[in-house]
């Protein structure tokens, strides 16, 4: 069943075309964010020319737009010492399929998966630079329809960010400043994004740090 959340045909509309739910469930798992089914705890930002948000076989999906399209996590989140993890995956498009701006400390920042023509790989901003231009920065090939398990550990010396296992970012937290581009503002405290691509979420987690992890 494909429910349609928000759709832009020209104007802004909120509108629910298959199924709508009058109750939602709770979230089956500690740490589950998105439970496949409903976008409790999450809100659809007006960026402005976005396109349509759905949930369709326990993913949701950002629709292609004229710029940025995502969710926001409503709810409490951790600002030091947790993991982030979820898949993600690049439906259509050539730019980056996620956007995921996190806090840091008293800061926020963007790690970008798959920007600035579809390979950037970094976090924005680092010291004022962004994620195409900081010492963040690599290029990677991402294949469409394929699911990437991403991963993102938090502590206050370091920010580490894995892609299906493999580390592609280490920095060290307190030697530099952590900044977010103005955009995305509207997706603080948590939120996730995709530009001009057409983008699929799923097992969306957020866990406290114990030992195991901080000795990653």
């Amino acid at each position: 069943m494909k429910t349609i959340l928000f759709c832009l045909p020209g104007f802004l509309i909120g509108c629910c075309l298959f199924s709508c739910q009058k109750e939602l469930s709770p979230n089956p798992q500690p740490g589950l964010l998105f439970d496949g089914t409903s976008l409790k705890g999450w809100e659809i930002p007006n960026f402005g020319p976005q396109g349509p948000v759905w949930i369709e076989n326990r993913a949701v999906h950002l629709g292609m737009g004229d710029g940025l399209t995502g969710i926001t996590w409503q709810g409490d989140f951790p600002r030091m010492n947790y993991r982030v993890t979820l898949d993600a995956m690049r439906e259509q498009g050539i730019d980056f399929f996620c956007g995921m701006t996190f806090p840091v400390d008293s800061s926020y920042c963007t790690w970008i998966v798959g920007g600035w023509g579809g390979m950037v790989v970094g976090f924005s901003n680092i010291d004022g630079e962004n994620a195409s231009e900081n010492q963040t920065s690599r290029l990677m090939k991402f294949e469409r329809n394929r699911w990437y398990h991403l991963e993102l550990v938090v502590q206050p010396d370091t920010i580490k960010a894995f892609i299906d296992g493999q580390a592609v970012i280490t920095i060290a937290t307190k030697q530099h400043r952590f900044s977010m581009r103005s955009l995305m503002g509207l997706s603080t405290p948590f939120g996730l994004t995709s530009w001009q691509t057409t983008a699929a979420l799923k097992n969306i987690r957020v866990a406290s740090l114990d030992t195991t992890l901080q000795n990653r």
